[in-house]
């Protein structure tokens, strides 16, 4: 009897993911691949950040830590908020957990229930409206073109929200347009959603120091909505620290206590190890970061430049993140011998199979006339994979 629960059913799976495993197993038959599919950044962990984690390991972190997280780390991030944000939170409105992938679950699985509706932006990641139905709710997508620059307006946010509306999902920096909300774009989003008391706003800002506009806007900085935002953040994007696992919530207290309860029973509290690693990334000197989003601005006017020479392809410069998502619907209903491009998925398979470049279809993220490419890699790989691109969509008639 190999009946899988309903819950399960309804989940699609990750086609980020499902993507990747792919490009691997080209890769074992000796395929040179190059994988521009990943969302993670290609540095090592700083050294300080390592040697950290190393006498964390000698002092002996090897028990449970509190769930919510150490004491320690989370006065970290309270200190992280006010000097980089100009946020006040006490330790009690902290929680760290298992990478910001779970926060953002925590955070639906604690405020959602069944029918309640949550409004995501298309283009999203691919696991927000996962995510939502896991906790019974109901995906309400509202596109924002490419003409818009993948953003909503107000306008579309006051039509989309109903008495069922509970919550919004804002991504800024964007995964995986890269586009970024401005202050003031967050503030007449911000009106629309003083008039709804009802819906609580899960800012994701995993991305916010990889930014090219200079600084960052939170959705929490204005003081009428403050609490009834929630922000997500953590290492894995700034810090080069993906697999340390640490993410974050700052959120009102309720909320924070209704997670902790939650991650009590089915976790506990992320990886003490990690836990002191992301502690010295918070504290420690934060020249690493900008090193790292520096050379992201140098592949993204590289990827950028090379995109537009492709035929075919409309392209909007990213303003964060590390994603190139350009328009591919240009060659949608081409052939290639006995080969159609219906989709983006079809392009994005055609680029890996034929061309060798591992990138994302964008039907997997709500934009089905676009293609997710990460240039989270050196700058030879981005030549080389976008000379590949032009010549495999070439062969397309």
């Amino acid at each position: 009897m190999e009946n899988l629960s309903d819950r399960l059913n309804r989940l699609s799976p990750s086609a980020t993911l499902a993507m990747s495993q792919r490009s691997s197993e080209l890769k074992a038959q000796g395929v040179d691949v190059i994988n521009l599919s990943v969302g993670e950044p290609d540095f090592n962990t700083p050294d300080h950040i390592k040697e950290a984690a190393k006498k964390a390991i000698d002092d002996n972190y090897s028990k449970y830590s509190p769930v919510p997280g150490y004491p320690a780390l989370k006065n970290a991030i309270v200190a992280k908020l006010k000097n980089e944000n100009g946020l006040d939170y006490a330790p009690s409105q902290i929680l760290c957990s298992n990478g910001a992938k779970q926060s953002v679950c925590n955070t639906i699985m604690a405020i959602i229930n069944a029918g309640d509706e949550v409004i995501i932006p298309a283009p999203y990641w691919v696991s927000y409206p996962q995510m939502v139905k896991l906790a019974d709710g109901e995906p309400v997508i509202v596109e924002a073109t490419i003409e818009q620059d993948f953003k909503i307006t107000p306008e579309q946010l006051e039509a989309a929200i109903t008495p069922k509306t509970r919550a919004l999902i804002l991504c800024s920096p964007s995964n995986p347009t890269g586009s970024v909300y401005s202050l003031e774009e967050l503030e007449a989003l911000k009106d629309v959603l003083l008039r709804h008391e009802r819906v609580i706003v899960i800012a994701d800002e995993i991305y916010e120091h990889i930014n090219y506009v200079g600084s960052h806007a939170s959705m929490a900085s204005f003081p009428d909505i403050k609490d009834r935002v929630v922000i997500i953040n953590g290492v894995s994007k700034a810090y080069a620290m993906t697999g340390w696992r640490i993410g974050f919530i700052a959120a009102p207290e309720w909320i924070v206590k209704g997670c902790n309860k939650l991650q009590g029973q089915y976790t506990s509290g992320p990886c003490s190890v990690s836990q002191k690693a992301a502690e010295a990334a918070y504290t420690g000197s934060q020249e690493c970061v900008e090193q790292m989003r520096q050379a992201f601005e140098r592949r993204k006017n590289l990827i950028v430049r090379l995109a537009k020479e492709i035929p075919g392809f409309e392209v909007r410069e990213p303003k964060g993140a590390f994603y190139l998502f350009p328009k591919c619907s240009f060659y949608f209903g081409k052939k290639d011998g006995d080969r159609t491009i219906n989709n983006s998925t079809d392009f994005a398979m055609y680029l890996l199979e034929v061309g060798h470049v591992a990138t994302v279809g964008g039907d997997a993220f709500g934009s089905p006339e676009c293609f997710r490419m990460s240039y989270a890699t050196s700058d030879e790989n981005i030549i080389e994979a976008m000379r590949r691109i032009k010549d495999t969509v070439a062969r397309l008639k």
